[in-house]
This record gives C-alpha cells, sequence and structure tokens, in this order.
C-alpha cells in the first residue's frame, strides 16, 4: 500500500495500480512457474497471454484464469491495455519479439539467456532508448532473499575475502523435440543453466571477468554442448562451474574465502513450497563442526521477480537485471565458447 494524492494528506491509503502484463507463448516455465508465480504479486497481473494457437491459448488461459488470449503475438501487442510483456518464447526469439514489444510500447522482461550473441542483444539497446521502455532478463535468482543474504554476508566479510566460488548445475534431457537439444536455436548447456553461475559468479565478486577457458563435449546428435566447465578469472579471485543437459539432476553453489565459506542448498530452482537453507562454515574443522544453516522463509521467486519489474515500471527505478548486464553475461558465454575452440584463455 502507498499513499496518493489527496487521500495521503487525510492519512487514507490507496492500492496501488497493478502493472498489466501479457505473456507472449505458452512455454512450460509461464505456465506452470512464471505465471502462477506473478499471479501472487502485489504489483502485477497477468492479463493477456498470445500464442500462434489461439485454442492453445484460450486452453492455458482458462486453466490459469488470465482474461484475455490472443491468436497471434501482433494481436497481444497491439493491446493498448498491456502495459509489460513477458516473452518466454525459444532463445533465437528473444530479440525479435522483444524488440516488437518494444516499439510497441511494452515494457519487455525477457528469458534468461537474452540473446543468442552480444552483437544480437546490443541491438536492443536502441530500441530501448528511443521507445523510452524497461528492457530486462529473467534471472530471478538475483531477486531471491538467498542470494541478496549470501551476498549481504559475503560482504560483510563473514568468510574473509571470498577468494573462489565452485558451482554446479545439471539435468538428464535427451528428448529431441526439446528446445534446449536444439542448437539453431540457442539450445545446450551452456546458454540453458551454464548462464546462472556465470551471472551469480558476477553478481556476488560484483566484478567482471578478466579473462575465461572453457571445456565443451557435444552431443553427436543434437550438436549441443551436453557437458561445459569453465573458469572464469576475476580480479578479487576464481570462479568454477560445471553444468551438464545429460547427467543426474544436481545443483549447488559453494563460496570459499580466506575465514570461512558459504554453500547454498538449492541455489536456481528455489521451491516455492518450503524454506531455502545457506549454510555458513566458519573453517573449524572438515567435519562441519563449525557449519550454521540459517533458513531463507518461504517465497516465489517468479512473485519476487515479477513485482520487481513491475515496480520499477511503476516507480521509474532501474530494472532488476537491466540490459547492460544481460550483454555484460553474454559475453561471457560467448568468451567461454571461443575459449573451448581455440584452447586458450579469452577476454569477454
Amino acid at each position: 500500500m502507498i499513499e496518493v494524492g489527496g487521500a495521503a494528506k487525510r492519512g487514507r491509503t490507496v492500492k496501488q495500480e497493478k502493472v498489466k502484463w501479457g505473456v507472449l507463448g505458452a512455454a512450460s516455465i509461464a505456465t506452470k512457474k512464471v505465471i502462477p508465480g506473478m499471479q501472487k504479486g502485489e504489483w502485477s497481473e497477468i492479463a493477456a497471454i498470445a500464442s500462434r494457437d489461439l485454442n492453445k491459448a484460450r486452453d492455458a488461459a482458462k486453466k490459469l484464469g488470465i482474461p484475455k488470449a490472443y491468436g497471434s503475438y501482433e494481436e497481444m501487442l497491439a493491446d493498448t491495455e498491456i502495459e509489460a510483456v513477458y516473452n518466454p518464447l525459444p532463445n533465437h526469439l528473444h530479440v525479435p519479439w522483444s524488440r516488437k514489444a518494444a516499439q510497441a510500447g511494452k515494457h519487455v522482461l525477457c528469458e534468461k539467456p537474452l540473446s543468442l550473441t552480444v552483437a544480437e542483444a546490443r541491438t536492443l539497446l536502441e530500441v530501448r532508448e528511443r521507445c523510452g521502455v524497461k528492457i530486462g532478463e529473467a534471472f530471478m535468482v538475483k531477486t531471491h532473499p538467498q542470494w541478496l543474504r549470501t551476498q549481504e554476508l559475503i560482504h560483510k566479510g563473514v568468510i574473509g575475502e571470498l577468494r573462489a566460488i565452485v558451482g554446479a548445475f545439471s539435468y538428464f534431457n535427451r528428448d529431441p523435440a526439446n528446445v534446449r537439444n536444439k542448437a539453431e536455436w540457442g539450445g545446450g548447456g551452456l546458454m540453458d543453466i551454464g548462464c546462472y553461475p556465470i551471472t551469480m559468479s558476477r553478481f556476488i565478486f560484483g566484478e567482471e571477468p578478466t579473462g575465461v577457458v572453457g571445456l565443451l563435449d557435444r552431443d553427436p546428435d543434437f550438436k549441443t554442448d551436453r557437458l561445459s566447465s569453465a573458469i572464469l578469472k576475476f580480479p578479487s579471485g576464481q570462479s568454477v562451474f560445471t553444468c551438464s543437459t545429460q547427467a543426474a539432476p544436481y545443483q549447488r553453489m559453494q563460496f570459499l574465502g580466506t575465514k570461512g565459506r558459504i554453500e547454498i542448498e538449492i541455489p536456481f530452482n528455489a521451491p516455492n513450497d518450503r524454506p531455502t537453507r545457506i549454510f555458513i562454515d566458519d573453517g573449524r574443522d572438515i567435519f562441519g563442526g563449525g557449519i550454521r544453516t540459517e533458513t531463507i522463509p518461504v517465497c516465489d521467486q517468479y512473485t519476487v521477480q515479477g513485482d520487481a519489474f513491475s515496480r520499477a515500471i511503476r516507480e521509474g527505478s532501474e530494472a532488476p537485471v537491466p540490459l547492460e548486464d544481460a550483454i555484460a553475461n553474454m559475453a561471457v558465454i560467448e568468451a567461454i565458447f571461443l575459449a573451448a575452440e581455440s584452447g586458450r584463455w579469452e577476454k569477454p
């Protein structure tokens, strides 16, 4: 609740008008996670969903209680009531449809990775400025309380000086029809999940990597990277991670300092129905004798993300993950791909 106009002077409060959102496509991430999360928000309202198949849009709208369904993306972008667009389309459609949404005067929250290349992402800078809209990348982890708390603890020096970050993220998927297994659509592990340890290493160090090395193993059929590892060299330390689209489901992030260690138990797919945990180890022994647990209250990271972006629209503040940050993250991804081919350190 915020006070506005004359009501404020009389001591009454007026409920903030929610931002009306439209969704491009009925992707699984949208219908199962993002839309239900945003519908719980105080600042966000899902007002429309569009699909190239009108029946598919209507079905999703009915199941999710969305007022409007459109049989084309263009129709929804022409709806003057829609203020912001969430773009969960396949990776190769992120920039084209984010551009069209911005040109229609809509703010844009685009799924990660924002683009296929740095050059492609940079084309959105001019569009954003010309159209006067916000364009952000949907890294919901950057607004989750467990990550904000981890950042706070490290900045306070709880583990001394941060020296190294170690991460792993994997799942198993060999479905040839899945967009993650289509190389021409920007599929593969590095683009789909490797982007997470990259962006969160940048987030926690508060720096950009000065060099990277990478090693990729590609699926013989899909030609996508199914096992990828990288080392990122930062001014203050190093980050090392492995990601895979064909390994047992797992995720973890560790932060090693000169005096202790922090571990995030479920760093990326944080559940919305139970608390999350971070472990703080004072390093007194290797058996865990110095570990204490901080429990982060239950929240839906997609609710938090949607409200953070909507609030930025209403208040005229910066998007939680602005276009410049998305470009910087893509530069690291590009450098890892290049390093895997050259066998040398590459600079983003």
